[in-house]
């Protein structure tokens, strides 16, 4: 009887493995996030960056998602009040090796991540959403809505 070595890894190395398609980010991840979103936020207060697309804006930044490797970050921002976000982006772009070092004094990690910034376009979403349910053919069915609730009601 011979023995053949398996291709498959133990249990043990099976089990610590994560399949991060179908699941979220690690705690890990969230900790590191946060981290970087608060850390980043500071460098940008603290920080005047000369460009004419940032002066005078402030930018919200409302989430970093790390990469698993910690290597590199995407950080979701949005000016306040959404005006030219597409040339605030630009610009944080244009500035993101500078705003890396700054955060580099800040944060105790091994590892700076490479930022990459983009758009958080769920404040738009949001209000899209909120356009919509106040549309008067959206108000008008809740209202049918809650019409007929009264006159079932009624005939009990």
């Amino acid at each position: 009887m011979s023995h053949r070595p398996s291709n498959r890894p133990s249990s043990s190395a099976t089990r610590r493995r994560r399949d991060t398609r179908d699941s979220g980010p690690t705690q890990r991840q969230l900790r590191v996030g946060e981290s970087l979103r608060h850390a980043l936020a500071e460098v940008l207060r603290d920080n005047e960056i000369r460009d004419p697309e940032l002066e005078g804006v402030s930018v919200t930044i409302t989430q970093v998602r790390p990469s698993p490797d910690m290597r590199h970050a995407t950080v979701f921002c949005e000016p306040l009040g959404g005006k030219n976000a597409k040339a605030v982006v630009a610009a944080l772009n244009r500035h993101k090796g500078f705003l890396r070092g700054e955060m580099g004094h800040r944060i105790a990690m091994k590892f700076t991540p490479e930022l990459r910034f983009v758009e958080d376009e769920s404040f738009a979403e949001a209000q899209k959403i909120e356009d919509i349910l106040k549309s008067p053919e959206v108000q008008r069915d809740l209202a049918a809505t809650h019409d007929d609730g009264d006159r079932e009601d009624e005939q009990s």
